[in-house]
């Protein structure tokens, strides 16, 4: 299965970034455990490579694992080595081109309809809209359909589960989603709690 596929589909991307690399490894794996089939480790958490690096020999390599904050060429090298079959920009530059260059799919940041038109005129498998929320969350992609009706939007950025829900009818593809449902697991919390929001996400998803 191709990503737009599985990103269609699974509706959802946790996105993981964490103080603590031992929880965040185990985050990661706790949620693919739940059910999750689409995770991200941001490059901006500690120790994210090797996260990313522990996640991929444990879950093998067809499980879609993302780095994310990739932001430049080396942040794009880098990631691929790592294992990252999946690379996350929080706008358009050069992690973007490069990671496009290497053949990974990419869930490009884009905010405005000029770089929505830039973003969609290259390979992106997706566009995520970032920060959605300061843009009105919703409504902000209401506003953008209009004039994109046909592009896979990902709004991320103050996700939560009655957001993923507004999201999801107003056409977005799917959503990302960070410490709504992740919350301190990242940084040593409870993996239960974890599981817990993950099914609740889910749901909504399904």
């Amino acid at each position: 299965m191709d990503f737009s596929t599985a990103l269609r589909e699974e509706r959802l991307v946790a996105i993981i970034r964490g103080r603590d690399p031992e929880a965040s490894f185990r985050s990661v794996i706790t949620l693919v455990e739940a059910g999750i089939g689409l995770v991200e480790v941001s490059l901006s958490g500690t120790d994210a490579l090797k996260v990313i690096e522990r996640a991929r020999a444990e879950l093998g390599d067809e499980a879609w694992l993302g780095a994310g904050t990739v932001v430049t060429e080396e942040d794009a090298r880098r990631a691929a080595q790592a294992g990252a079959n999946l690379i996350v920009t929080p706008g358009l530059g050069p992690g973007c081109t490069a990671s496009l260059a290497q053949g990974l799919p990419v869930l490009a940041g884009v905010l405005t309809p000029s770089e929505i038109c830039a973003a969609a005129a290259t390979q992106a498998a997706a566009l995520k809209i970032f920060p959605a929320s300061v843009m009105g969350g919703p409504s902000y992609l209401k506003a953008l359909r209009g004039p994109f009706p046909d592009l896979p939007f990902v709004p991320v950025g103050g996700v939560g589960v009655a957001e993923t829900e507004a999201y999801l009818k107003l056409g977005a593809v799917a959503v990302g989603v960070g410490s709504p449902l992740i919350g301190d697991a990242a940084d040593g919390g409870d993996l239960g709690e974890l599981r817990r929001r993950a099914a609740e996400f889910k749901a909504v998803c399904a």
